[in-house]
């Protein structure tokens, strides 16, 4: 069984807009309670013992939140350890390379999955797995593309239609995505990506797809807030008439 996971939120949020001047993305209240909240709760739920938090703008904010909601979760500082300008969404990754030493989850701290599809997640053999969610505007996520099961490759908002299973962001991982790392170099965006990572797995055949049965929620924008409020109201509503 698979109990860690490691949680990338240590990004401002620039599309939030003035919400993250005092706080970073992951922290705005969505029905009064901050998004981050809904997201730790179902990992927990869902039998995820070991969370791993990867910080950084305006952490301090970050762990008042995780007192206050009584988290005892291990925090890490990405611009801590890093200790240089680097960005994307390898960097997480770059800050527990060398404490982690099994398989385990990972994911962004602005999404929010299903406890049924994080315990789907939970697959402890020797394959890397990368979530995909049916979309019905592909075009602007990386697509994913099958081969019997497997990845082949993920085309970051391609231009021409490949297919509508996305990429959400949620990933179970073997320590071998760490050999990758040094062969990762700044993409053209000048960032460290994680996909590139994925993508030298996926060319030896160690990377499968797993499907979202239930939802993916992503919290990126403004329009966002309402979006997955509106979500958890309805989920609220349907969990408390089926008890």
């Amino acid at each position: 069984m698979i109990k860690k996971v490691v949680i990338a939120a240590a990004g401002k949020g620039t599309r939030m807009l003035h919400l993250t001047k005092n706080k970073s993305k992951h922290l705005i209240k969505v029905q009064k309670r901050p998004f981050l909240s809904y997201l730790l709760d179902n990992l927990i739920k869902a039998g995820y013992k070991d969370l791993i938090l990867v910080v950084g703008y305006k952490e301090e904010v970050t762990r008042d939140f995780l007192k206050k909601y009584r988290y005892n979760i291990q925090v890490i500082s990405q611009f801590k350890i890093l200790k240089k300008e680097e960005y994307g969404t390898l960097c997480p990754l770059k800050c527990v390379k060398d404490i982690i030493k099994e398989n385990f989850l990972m994911v962004y701290g602005d999404n929010l999955y299903s406890i049924k599809d994080l315990k789907a997640l939970n697959i402890d053999d020797n394959y890397n797995y990368v979530a995909g969610f049916s979309h019905k505007q592909p075009e602007r996520y990386g697509v994913l593309i099958s081969n019997n099961g497997f990845l082949k490759e993920i085309i970051e908002k391609p231009k021409k239609h490949v297919g509508n299973l996305i990429n959400t962001g949620l990933y179970k991982f073997t320590p071998e995505i760490f050999d990758k790392i040094p062969e990762i170099c700044q993409s053209p965006r000048g960032e460290y990506e994680l996909t590139d990572a994925i993508t030298l797995l996926a060319k030896e055949k160690k990377v499968k797809i797993k499907r979202i049965k239930d939802y993916w929620l992503d919290f990126g924008n403004p329009a966002d807030i309402l979006k997955v409020s509106r979500f958890l109201k309805n989920e609220s509503s349907h969990l408390s008439t089926n008890k």
